[in-house]
Order: structure tokens, then C-alpha cells, then sequence
């Protein structure tokens, strides 16, 4: 089983980029569920979302405290919770950023999905939304396959722009 933990602010997208995740999974004939963690948090509060692939059912739903990949889309995150916390010895990272973090350890891949969404108009109450462009950079790592992203991006959103910003992902990341 492969388990993802999200780390994002609220109002990002890291919720529904779990769902996505999921999805596009299951597009590729994969088992795959998304669990959000979260309180009353409001718009900008840290909050952590978890999704499991696997090619077998999955029969646990609850949080993920030893992830094999650390999903970060707001890097501020980092200030107030560990998100390297029970990643698992030699796990991957995933983090939104123009410049690339080291992580002792880890294998740490980057890519500006801020400079992305910004370049697409996606912005809500504005805040830049990452959750589509996460996907073609999951679909980069070979998490899941970028028509798996893109199918699940359209049955979930009827605005191209969000198609767009995953290529750009895919194609801005170097890996």
C-alpha cells in the first residue's frame, strides 16, 4: 500500500487534491481512499488530508502517521507542524516551491504550483489554488498516470484552466 499525507492551508485545495488523487487512481484501476483531517479551521489554518493506493482493497480508513510521500503545498506549514514526521526512511516529498528544499534522507522533488495557479487566474478569495496542478506533478513522480489526472480533473471541474495548470505541472517538474 503507498500512503500520501497532504499538508496545506485551508482554502489551498489540499482537501479536494486528495480527492483528485483518489480519483485518478481509480481511474487507473487502482483502490484508493481520501481522508481529511480537520476541525473548524478556517481559511488559512494548517490541515492535513490522506490518501492510500493500493492494488488490493483497502479496508482502513483513518490517518496516516508513516507516509512513504509528504505532500507540502504551502511551505509555511513547515513553521508550525513537522511535516517529515514518520516519513517513512528513504520516502519522497512533494513540495510547492520555486527553489529545491534538501531533506537529509528523503528524496525531495519541487515545482511552483503557486506560480502555476497564478498564471491560470485559479485563485480563489485569493488564494491560489494548487489541488489541479498537484496532480500532473504527482503524475510526473508516476503516482498516477497524467490521462488518469486529467479525467479525474474534468469530471470534477468544468474549467479547462485547471486541465492546463496539471500539463504545466507535469511539464515545469524536473525529476
Amino acid at each position: 500500500m503507498f500512503e500520501i499525507r497532504i499538508h496545506s492551508r485551508g482554502g489551498q485545495g489540499g482537501v479536494t487534491a486528495a480527492r483528485l488523487l483518489a480519483m485518478a487512481a481509480l481511474h487507473d484501476g487502482k483502490y484508493a481512499t481520501a481522508c481529511p483531517f480537520y476541525g473548524a479551521e478556517r481559511r488559512g489554518a494548517p490541515v492535513v488530508s490522506f490518501v492510500r493506493i493500493d492494488d488490493h482493497p483497502i479496508k482502513v480508513y483513518s490517518q496516516i502517521r508513516d507516509p512513504d510521500l509528504v505532500i507540502v503545498l504551502d511551505a509555511s506549514v513547515m513553521d508550525v507542524v513537522d511535516v517529515l514526521n514518520g516519513l517513512k526512511k528513504g520516502g519522497r516529498v512533494l513540495i510547492n516551491s520555486a527553489h529545491k528544499p534538501e531533506f537529509p534522507g528523503f528524496t525531495t522533488f519541487n515545482v511552483d504550483l503557486t506560480g502555476i495557479a497564478l498564471k491560470e487566474k485559479l485563485v480563489v478569495a485569493g488564494s491560489p489554488i494548487l489541488n489541479t496542478p498537484v496532480l500532473g506533478a504527482l503524475a510526473k513522480m508516476g503516482i498516477i498516470t497524467s490521462e488518469s489526472a486529467k479525467k479525474a480533473i474534468s469530471e470534477m471541474f468544468s474549467d479547462e484552466r485547471n486541465v492546463k495548470a496539471a500539463d504545466a505541472a507535469y511539464r515545469e517538474m524536473s525529476v
